[in-house]
């Protein structure tokens, strides 16, 4: 259901992206506007951004090789940085640049009715967007807050697409007033404070992020709720006397390495311990189901004296 849920989501806002893209340069082109231009921009690397979405997801479907040998799970990790990267320099800088230049040079802006006409379409379309990527979340983080949510999301697609459309949106809105306000007033500097505001909110939502992605680069654990899973295996498991420095690192959204210490009861059959071990692996796949890889160390028996 991950893996659906975030194509699903990233193909939405794909769509919705490149429509949008077209009608604000359409917009900027009859009425001049920089804050229709950064949203222009903006639009464009986001449709770049789920572009690399869905290239981080082909490429982490290899499977393992000799100098990768837990697979490439991870490069949706990567990809996931990366648009953060272009957030951060494609529109948010760029949004700043042209919102300061508009305030140092103002230019009057023409056909008004136009901008207004593009932005509120723009709204409509990223607000589809947007709902379908809150439906598909909503299935996935349970009674998480949206903050929670994005914060522990061990696949980036869905929370990338959430905060680029939330962001899209309130640019959005942030060009609507700068239009509304310049048309109003006659003063061209409030285009370029809308400019300025997007390009704010787009380093804000880069820095969030280029943080989250690191962290899953880095390498995280699993949640809370699977390593108790995981320790309900071992501690239920009649072979095991005592476990000891669980450990687990995921290779990537679907993918979970597992490691223990494991101290069997007493036996002389080494053969009998080896079998426990391979069922209480098989145990532990069964109830985790993203659990691709375990390794239980045996460590030896504490003997009664």
């Amino acid at each position: 259901m991950s893996g659906d849920g975030s194509h699903q989501a990233t193909l939405a806002a794909l769509a919705a992206n490149v429509g949008v893209a077209v009608t604000k340069f359409v917009a900027f082109f009859f009425t001049g506007s920089s804050a229709m231009l950064a949203e222009g921009i903006h639009s464009i690397a986001d449709t770049g951004n789920q572009g690399l979405l869905m290239l981080g997801r082909r490429r982490a479907r290899r499977g393992p090789s000799p100098d990768h040998p837990f697979g490439y799970g991870r490069e949706r990790y990567f990809y996931g940085f990366l648009v953060s990267l272009v957030l951060f320099f494609g529109g948010g800088l760029f949004a700043l640049y042209e919102g300061y230049e508009k305030i140092a040079e103002p230019r009057p802006l023409e056909s008004w009715p136009w901008a207004i006409g593009v932005l509120v379409a723009a709204i409509v379309m990223e607000g589809l967007s947007l709902r379908t990527a809150v439906r598909n979340s909503n299935r996935e983080r349970g009674s998480r807050s949206w903050p929670g949510f994005i914060r522990e999301a061990k696949a980036p697609e869905l929370p990338v697409v959430l905060l680029e459309d939330t962001a899209a949106l309130a640019g959005l809105v942030f060009a609507l007033i700068g239009v509304g306000l310049t048309v109003v007033t006659g003063n061209s500097v409030f285009d370029g404070l809308g400019s300025i505001a997007i390009g704010l909110l787009l380093v804000a939502v880069a820095v969030t992020l280029a943080r989250e992605t690191k962290s899953m680069i880095i390498g995280e654990a699993a949640e809370p709720a699977v390593q108790d899973a995981i320790e309900n295996v071992l501690d239920d498991d009649p072979s095991i006397q005592e476990f000891t420095q669980v450990r687990t690192l995921h290779l990537g959204p679907e993918d979970l390495l597992v490691a223990a210490r494991v101290t069997m009861h007493p036996s002389d059959d080494v053969e009998g311990a080896a079998q426990a071990l391979a069922e209480t692996e098989r145990r532990i796949r069964e109830r985790v189901s993203i659990a691709s890889a375990v390794y239980l160390q045996p460590t030896p028996p504490q003997r009664a004296s």
